[in-house]
């Protein structure tokens, strides 16, 4: 991020605190930043035709500062149902926190100030994906939820290796992050100036697909892709707005070559399981529900990486039906045992599980490897930044086939009982109740960590881990409950 874009942001999110005074949280504010950093930069670029008549930016500044607000108030009505796709998608029932017109005035002002020039030398999109990082960052936003850390993000997309030729999902889109991420990546590596108009159509319409069930979040994930020249085709590809669990989501998601996502953690809102009728193992568990999508939802040879926390990986009953068909149907190749505190609840344990769909359905993972990250991790937070750097050896232990082919898991090392990247035969894992949680480093701050634990022993541990992310969810619930009872639902 430059450093025009990083003195924008830190404007931007310091006016929050005036706003407070308002009754605005963090992630209102940021939603209704979008709203008017939408108008600004519409005018900034060029892009006004997209906005009705009467109803940019100049329309709004230009109102007497009394009535300005009563008329922004009636713009986003209007834009919800005028303009182009994008723009009534982004205002769709649009409302504003905004109670006092002084804060409107302020807002605008700011706004106007800032120096947009420069700021779009370095990139618009770096400086949503500022703010976005901001409030994500902001424990009380609750925010988090819907933002996965950028280092983690493009260490999953370098050993994922999109290209152009991909049909890329995100079932649980957020922000937009992957989706974004793995367009950056294609367009690195490949000469995207001289693509065919035949290719630019492909990019444009059938390459990026997601899904959002919150309604506000979809809004700042269509902005985000907007900023970041990800404009896409409405009609075609595109972030919908729907449930992935219900029906949209099994016949608006086509099948995918690489699937990417960090799906929400918790159960179904409500109880029950999903409405949608192709799920072989219905379950009330939001994150086994969508392991069950993604690995549907690959053509044969697609491959995909997913954030699942811990309970998927032990959890008894359903949890181990779905982990033998998800072993049966796909090439399991990798596992990456993440650092706790690296996501908006701290006590919340993750992995990133990296799988590519066989050419049958039965048989088709040999070997699943280990990659352990969490035992003697750094805490990371404001004083320790979790980086790109990171995951570097991660990422070439992980070597240069984004499939993880027999071929290519031969030329990788085990470094053995004292290193980071352990083999596992998939008659060990039979051995072991089909748990794939596994650990064998010493973890100073945890106490030692067992890697071949006997049946008993380990349903214990089970019971223990299963008891520890109930807790853990009941903090996440209650945390996000100050400010995001819209977002739970």
């Amino acid at each position: 991020m430059g450093n025009v874009t990083q003195d924008i942001v830190g404007k931007l999110w310091n006016l929050c605190n005036i706003l407070r005074g308002d009754g605005v949280t963090y992630h209102q504010y940021v939603t209704e930043l979008t709203y008017l950093l939408f108008l600004k930069m519409a005018k900034e670029t060029e892009t006004e035709h997209q906005l009705p008549k009467g109803y940019r930016w100049d329309d709004l500044e230009k109102k007497s500062a009394p009535a300005r607000l009563e008329f922004y108030k009636v713009m986003l009505i209007h834009l919800g149902g005028h303009g182009s796709m994008l723009v009534q998608e982004i205002f769709g029932n649009a409302s504003s926190f905004i109670k006092k017109p002084a804060t409107l005035t302020l807002l605008v002002a700011e706004l106007d100030k800032l120096d947009w020039y420069n700021a779009r030398q370095e990139g618009l999109g770096d400086l949503y994906e500022g703010l976005l990082e901001k409030n994500a960052g902001e424990k009380k936003s609750g925010a988090g939820q819907y933002f996965t850390p950028r280092p983690l993000i493009d260490a999953m997309v370098d050993v994922m290796k999109p290209t152009l030729k991909d049909v890329i999902q995100d079932p649980a889109a957020g922000t937009a992050g992957f989706l974004i991420a793995a367009d950056r990546y294609i367009r690195k590596h490949s000469k995207s100036d001289k693509w065919t108009e035949a290719q630019q159509a492909k990019h444009r319409r059938s390459t990026f697909y997601g899904m959002e069930l919150v309604q506000d979040t979809h809004r700042l994930a269509l902005m985000n892709l907007m900023l970041h020249g990800l404009e896409s085709d409405p009609s075609a590809s595109g972030i919908r707005f729907g449930d992935t669990m219900a029906e949209e989501g099994q016949t608006q998601l086509p099948k995918a070559t690489l699937i990417l996502t960090n799906p929400p953690f918790g159960t179904k809102v409500g109880g029950g399981v999903p409405s949608r009728t192709d799920f072989s193992f219905p379950t009330s568990n939001k994150q086994l529900c969508f392991l069950q999508h993604v690995y549907r939802g690959l053509k044969p040879g697609g491959r995909a990486a997913v954030v699942l926390p811990d309970n998927v990986l032990f959890e008894g009953n359903v949890g181990k039906q779905i982990r033998a068909d998800l072993m049966d149907k796909c090439n399991l190749h990798t596992i990456l045992r993440l650092p706790t505190g690296i996501f908006y609840a701290q006590g919340v344990k993750t992995n990133a599980l990296f799988f590519t769909r066989g050419e049958t359905d039965k048989g088709n993972t040999k070997e699943v490897w280990v990659y352990d990250l969490r035992a003697n991790a750094p805490q990371f937070g404001k004083r320790t930044l979790l980086t790109k750097e990171y995951f570097a050896p991660f990422v070439l232990a992980y070597g240069g086939d984004p499939l993880g082919s027999l071929d290519a898991l031969k030329k990788r090392k085990d470094t053995g009982e004292k290193g980071k990247f352990r083999k596992f035969t998939r008659r060990l894992i039979t051995e072991r109740d089909d748990s794939l949680d596994i650990s064998w480093l010493k973890d100073e701050s945890e106490g030692d960590g067992e890697a071949l634990l006997e049946p008993a022993v380990y349903a214990r541990q089970a019971v223990v881990e299963l008891e520890d992310a109930i807790e853990d969810l009941q903090a996440i619930l209650l945390a996000l409950g100050e400010d995001t009872e819209e977002a739970v639902a």
